[in-house]
C-alpha cells in the first residue's frame, strides 16, 4: 500500500482493494470493515503510517476550514453573492482558526515525504530533474484541470443570467486554496538546497534563519519606523514562512530533527505564541478577516511560524503514538488512505463543492448558514448543518475530478491545446478579479 506522498502524488494500494466481492447481502459496516481489512493487509510493513495520518489530518482542515469561514452575503435586488466572514461579527472564533490552520503541519510532512522520494529516485539512479519534473507535473495538472472546467463553467453561469458579482466570488474562493499549491511547487524544488543545509546544520540550525528572516520582516513591519515601510515588504515573508515547516520536515526525514528538538519546538513555540498575542498584539486569527489592518496568514507572520513550530514538535512527539494507533486500528487507517490518495482532488475542489450549494440557493433568499450574513452565532450553528452536504459533494465531484490527478497520457494534442487555453483565459479572469 502506498498512499500519496504529497499533494499531487497519486499512487494506487498494490493489490485488489477497489475490486472483488465486498460481500453481498452485507451491510454498509460489514462491506467498510472487510475494505478496511484489505487496506491493510496490502500495506507494506515499512509504511510510516502516522506521516500518512497527520498528512490526511492537514488535508481535511483544509475545506473544514474554508467551509466555516467562507460566509455570503446577498447583494439587494440581484441575489448576487458576496464574500463574507463570521470572524468580522464574531471575533471570539478566531481561536478556532489555530486548530484549523495546519499548514504547518502540511509542509512539515510534505518536506519529510520529498526528501525520502528524493532519495528513492538517487537509489534508481534518476535525475534530480526528472525527479523535479515528476513532482511539479502531479501538482501543475490538478490545478491545470479545475482551471479548465471553471473557465467552461463561468461561460455557461454567465450565459444563464448568474449575476458578475456572484462569478467573481467563485473565482476568488476558487483561486484561494491554489495559490498554495503556487508556493509548495518553488518550495519543492529547492528539496535539495534543504536536504544540504539539514545535513551540515542540524535540524532546528536549518530552519532557524527562517524564523529569523521573517522576525525582522516583522519588526519593519510593525516596529517603531513600520509608517515609512512600503506594504510590499512583507512579500519577503511569502517563501521564507512556508519554507520553515518544510525545512524541519526535511531535517526529520533526514534524521537530523529528533525528540529533544521537537520538545524544544514545542516549549518554544507556544512561548513565542503567546508572547506574540500578549505583548506584541498580533491578531488571534490565523486567517485572513476583512476589514482587518493585519493579517497572520498573506503573507505568514511570525505568529503562523510559531503555530507551525507547536504543530511540528507535537507531530514529532507523537508520531510512535499514532503509527500504533492506524496500525491496530484499520477502520482508522482505510480512511486515511483514501484521503491521501484525493489529496490535489480535495484542494482544488473543495470549494467548488460550496458554491454549488450556495449558487444555486441564491435566488431563495437568505438561507440561514449559508447564504445569510454569517453575524450571529446561529449562522455558525446553520453552517455547521451544511457541512455534511458539502462533503458529500466533494466526494462526488472527487470521483469525476481524479482523473485531473492521473497522468494525461490519452490526451490529444487538439485536448491538451484546449486545456492549456481554457486554463490561460481562466488565469486572465482571475488576475483581473484578484
Amino acid at each position: 500500500m502506498r498512499a500519496a506522498a504529497e499533494p499531487g502524488t497519486r499512487t494506487r494500494p498494490a493489490g485488489p482493494i477497489g475490486s472483488g466481492p465486498i460481500g453481498s447481502g452485507r451491510g454498509p459496516f460489514a462491506r467498510f470493515a472487510g475494505f478496511a481489512r484489505r487496506v491493510d493487509a496490502a500495506t507494506p510493513q515499512g509504511r510510516d503510517r502516522a506521516v500518512d495520518g497527520l498528512r490526511a489530518l492537514a488535508l481535511l482542515a483544509v475545506p473544514a476550514g474554508h467551509w466555516l469561514v467562507g460566509g455570503f452575503t446577498l447583494g439587494p435586488g440581484d441575489a448576487a453573492l458576496h464574500n463574507a466572514s463570521p470572524l468580522t461579527a464574531l471575533p471570539q472564533l478566531a481561536p478556532a482558526s489555530w486548530v484549523f490552520q495546519m499548514l504547518g503541519i502540511f509542509f512539515l510532512v510534505g518536506g519529510h515525504a520529498s526528501v525520502r522520494s528524493l532519495r528513492r529516485a538517487a537509489a534508481r539512479s534518476m535525475p534530480t530533474g526528472q525527479w523535479l519534473r515528476g513532482r511539479l507535473a502531479r501538482l501543475g495538472r490538478p490545478v491545470a484541470g479545475v482551471a479548465t472546467v471553471w473557465a467552461g463553467l463561468l461561460a455557461a453561469l454567465g450565459a444563464a443570467g448568474v449575476p458578475d458579482a456572484t462569478l467573481r466570488t467563485a473565482v476568488v474562493l476558487v483561486v484561494q486554496p491554489l495559490w498554495f499549491v503556487g508556493v509548495y511547487a518553488v518550495i519543492t524544488a529547492l528539496t535539495p538546497l534543504c536536504v544540504r543545509a539539514a545535513e551540515r546544520l542540524g535540524g532546528l540550525g536549518s530552519a532557524a534563519p527562517l524564523l529569523l528572516w521573517v522576525a525582522a520582516v516583522d519588526f519593519l513591519r510593525y516596529g517603531p519606523a513600520a509608517a515609512a515601510v512600503p506594504d510590499w515588504l512583507g512579500l519577503l515573508n511569502l517563501l521564507p514562512g512556508w519554507l520553515f515547516a518544510y525545512q524541519l520536515g526535511v531535517a526529520w526525514g533526514t534524521g537530523r530533527l529528533r525528540r529533544p528538538s521537537a520538545r524544544l519546538l514545542l516549549a518554544g513555540g507556544t512561548a513565542l505564541f503567546a508572547v506574540l498575542l500578549l505583548a506584541f498584539g498580533y491578531p488571534a486569527s490565523m486567517v485572513g478577516v476583512p476589514g482587518a489592518a493585519r493579517t497572520n496568514s498573506h503573507p505568514p507572520s511570525l505568529l503562523v511560524l510559531a503555530l507551525a513550530a507547536v504543530q511540528s514538535g507535537a507531530a514529532v512527539l507523537l508520531r510512535d503514538r499514532l503509527s500504533g494507533l492506524l496500525r491496530r486500528r484499520p477502520g482508522l487507517w482505510a480512511p486515511v488512505v483514501v484521503v491521501n490518495l484525493s489529496a490535489m482532488t480535495i484542494l482544488c475542489w473543495h470549494q467548488t463543492a460550496m458554491l454549488a450549494v450556495a449558487v444555486t440557493s441564491a435566488p431563495l433568499g437568505p438561507v440561514p448558514g449559508l447564504t445569510e450574513a454569517p453575524g450571529s452565532p446561529g449562522w455558525v450553528a446553520g453552517r455547521l448543518a451544511w457541512l455534511p452536504l458539502f462533503a458529500l459533494l466533494l466526494a462526488l465531484i472527487g470521483r469525476a475530478a481524479r482523473r485531473f490527478e492521473t497522468p494525461w497520457t490519452a490526451a490529444t494534442a487538439v485536448h491538451r491545446t484546449a486545456a492549456a487555453l481554457l486554463t490561460a483565459a481562466f488565469a486572465g479572469y482571475a488576475v483581473a478579479v484578484l
